[in-house]
């Protein structure tokens, strides 16, 4: 194999979910693309690593001091959506369910990965609620038991705000699923958070 070739391969098998084969294949198809078309990609890779930088609010990632989020008007700034991850800001966007803004911790309390409170966007979360404004907050983490732990720990930490509404997305069965698949932890959420049929 060709040393450029091998370098390029070794660096795309540097991403997540692409193997070594994945990686060739799309390094040919980068060798066969116009030259103009792997400049623009080139280009717009480097200005994404090097331009784009975390809301000053909400840990969103911006080009801005404010992510277009934060930044309009339009949202409902009273109900903050809290979640580990920017991929989980657009998760629930897709859905186009939900009006209100986020608030990114960058992960999740895990001792045994050395991840403390300190380490999580949490002091800025408790300054955005200290200014006022914000009624509703909601917790949508992941069921691990990282997740359950930050849950716990936030919610603790917010019940020193008064008139605060503290929620959390609702857990259970997937849509789709069976329950003889299901663990019991699943099941107990899904009925705890079950439904009336109308």
């Amino acid at each position: 194999m060709s040393r450029l070739l091998d370098n390029v391969v070794g660096e795309l098998a540097k991403l997540p979910g692409v193997g070594r084969r994945t990686a060739l294949r799309l390094a040919m198809h980068i060798l066969r693309m116009e030259e103009a078309e792997v400049g623009e990609m080139t280009a717009a890779i480097s200005d994404f690593r090097n331009k784009i930088h975390y809301c000053s609010r909400c840990n969103n990632l911006s080009d801005d001091d404010l992510c277009p989020i934060c930044a309009d008007p339009a949202r409902d700034h009273s109900t903050v959506c809290i979640v580990e991850q920017v991929k989980d800001v657009i998760s629930i966007e897709n859905t186009r369910q939900y009006n209100g803004v986020y608030h990114v911790l960058g992960g999740v309390i895990s001792p045994m990965q050395g991840i403390g409170p300190s380490d999580l966007k949490i002091d800025l979360l408790l300054d955005r609620i200290a200014q006022g404004g914000v009624k509703e907050v909601i917790l949508a983490l992941s069921t691990t038991v990282e997740g359950e732990t930050t849950v716990f720990y936030i919610s603790r930490r917010l019940s020193q705000y008064e008139g605060i509404k503290v929620s959390a997305i609702a857990r259970g069965i997937g849509f789709g699923d069976e329950l003889d698949y299901a663990d019991e932890l699943t099941i107990a959420h899904a009925l705890h958070n079950r439904t009336a049929v109308k």
